[in-house]
C-alpha cells in the first residue's frame, strides 16, 4: 500500500487520512490540510481506497461503492503503516466516516486513541431524512468533527439537534461548505485560514486524548 506522509519523525502522534469520495488523496485541499498538521508537530499519512486507485490507472469512474465496503482496507492501512507513536484516524467526509465504523473496536484494542473527520456527510443533500452516522450516538472513542456550518452534508441546524455521544466533539467552520471553505464576502476568510484553524483546534484537541 502506497501512502503519502508530512512529518515523518518518529514518536510523533500520526494522523492517518482517507480521502473523500470523488477526490484522490493528492488533491490541492488534502494536501494544504496535510501541510498545516505538519506545521503543528503531527506525522501525517495519507492512503487511497482501491476504486481511487484503480482510477489512477484507467479504471471506472464510478461512484464508489457504499462506506462499509472500505472497512477491510481502512484496517489493511493501518496494519500496514509503521507507528511509533499515538494513532489518529479519520478522513474527508467518505473517508472519516468509513474510519467511523472500525474506530470503537480499534480504540477498544488501544490501537487507536481517536478519530478526525472532516465534513461528516451526516445525510445525503436534500435528504435529511436519509441519516448516516447514528453509531455516534454511543461511541466512546474521541471523535473530532470539523463541519461547515453550511454543509449540505449536515448544516449546523440540523447537527445540533442531533444525539451525539459526549465523546464527539463538534468543531465549527462559520459559512464552511462541505469542504469547509467559507465566502470571504462573508466571513472576510478563506479556505486556507480555515484549514489552518482546524489544523490548530486538532493540536489542542489532541492534548486530551493522546
Amino acid at each position: 500500500m502506497d501512502f503519502l506522509l508530512n512529518g515523518d519523525e518518529t514518536g510523533r502522534t500520526t494522523i492517518l487520512l482517507a480521502h473523500g469520495a470523488g477526490a484522490a488523496m493528492d488533491t490541492l485541499w488534502m494536501n494544504a490540510f496535510a501541510e498545516g498538521l505538519e506545521a503543528q508537530g503531527f506525522r501525517v499519512a495519507r492512503f487511497e481506497f482501491s476504486y481511487m486507485s484503480a482510477r489512477r490507472s484507467g479504471g471506472s469512474k464510478r461512484p464508489p461503492a457504499k462506506a462499509d465496503t472500505y472497512a477491510p482496507e481502512f484496517l489493511a492501512a493501518i496494519d500496514a503503516l509503521g507507528c511509533d507513536g499515538p494513532l489518529i484516524i479519520g478522513g474527508k467526509s467518505m473517508g472519516g466516516r468509513v474510519a467511523s465504523l472500525i474506530a470503537q473496536d480499534l480504540y477498544d484494542a488501544g490501537r487507536i486513541k481517536g478519530m478526525l473527520c472532516l465534513g461528516f456527510p451526516f445525510h445525503p443533500p436534500k435528504k435529511p431524512g436519509h441519516r448516516r452516522g447514528e453509531n455516534l450516538a454511543e461511541i466512546t472513542c474521541p471523535i473530532l468533527i470539523c463541519q461547515g456550518t453550511r454543509d449540505p452534508f449536515g448544516a449546523r441546524e440540523e447537527v445540533q439537534d442531533y444525539d451525539l455521544s459526549n465523546a464527539v466533539t463538534l468543531y465549527w467552520l462559520e459559512d464552511g461548505d462541505h469542504d469547509l471553505k467559507p465566502r470571504k464576502r462573508v466571513t472576510g476568510k478563506t479556505l486556507e485560514d480555515h484549514l489552518l484553524e482546524i489544523a490548530e483546534a486538532t493540536k489542542v484537541w489532541t492534548k486530551s486524548c493522546c
